[in-house]
């Protein structure tokens, strides 16, 4: 794998030993799905958010590498918290669980990611452009950034996104290539699609059938945009499109 000369610093541990083990992180990545290079990336959104996810090892994780100076490199978001934030004794959640979850978000927080929360980042702020390399976590995010917007990124893990964030970069692979972002499944619809719920139907049933596959589905009319995000998220859910066209 082609590395520039600072890339080869954060290897080498030149940077500190955050960048080299979260660095080394994408490299193995990299290696693994034989990606040619690392590409720079526009935005992130991490995953393992919620402490019922990562645990106690998640969580001393998090705030040993906030201890250490760790500070994201593109704009970050997180994927959804595992309690609400502001209103969790309301709601009933124990203190135990509230306090190690709000720690979550100060380690977080303390590495400079936006701490907003959700499953959508494109209507909160994080909205990438066409064509751009992003590194994205949450499926339907990934499926709609992808599919909608025309951005690039793979499905990456908690910590592959975090890496990425830390590092400014994700190895280039997968859906951030041309030739595997074509279509290799043609889905024919002939019924009438009236409403979001048609649409998240359809991606149930289509999610099942084509598992991880890249969907084109002619026979559709008309689709706005909460529809072929109703659609791209039933279809991440049920199965593990990431890519699909219209």
């Amino acid at each position: 794998m082609y590395l520039t000369s600072e890339q080869e610093k954060m290897l080498n541990g030149e940077h500190g030993e955050v960048l080299e083990k979260m660095f080394r992180l994408l490299v193995r990545l990299g290696d693994i799905y034989g990606a040619d290079k690392m590409i720079p990336v526009g935005s992130v959104q991490v995953a393992g958010v919620s402490f019922k996810s990562i645990g106690m090892p998640g969580l001393e994780f998090l705030e040993d590498y906030a201890k250490k100076g760790a500070t994201v490199k593109v704009l970050t978001f997180l994927n959804p918290a595992g309690m609400d934030m502001e209103n969790w004794k309301d709601l009933g959640f124990p203190e135990d669980f509230a306090e190690k979850q709000i720690r979550v978000m100060n380690a977080f927080r303390e590495m400079g990611i936006v701490v907003t929360s959700t499953c959508t980042p494109y209507l909160a702020g994080n909205l990438p452009g066409f064509g751009e390399h992003i590194a994205w976590s949450e499926s339907s995010a990934v499926s709609f950034s992808n599919s909608v917007i025309g951005a690039r990124t793979n499905r990456e893990g908690g910590p592959s996104a975090l890496a990425a964030a830390l590092c400014g970069a994700t190895p280039n692979y997968g859906l951030h290539l041309d030739e595997n972002r074509k279509p290799n499944l043609v889905v024919n619809v002939n019924a009438e699609l009236q409403n979001n719920a048609d649409f998240g139907a359809l991606g149930s049933f289509v999610g099942k059938i084509v598992k991880n596959k890249i969907p084109y589905f002619t026979g559709i009319k008309n689709i706005n945009t909460d529809q072929l995000k109703a659609l791209g998220a039933a279809m991440a859910a049920s199965g593990a499109v990431a890519l699909y066209h219209v």
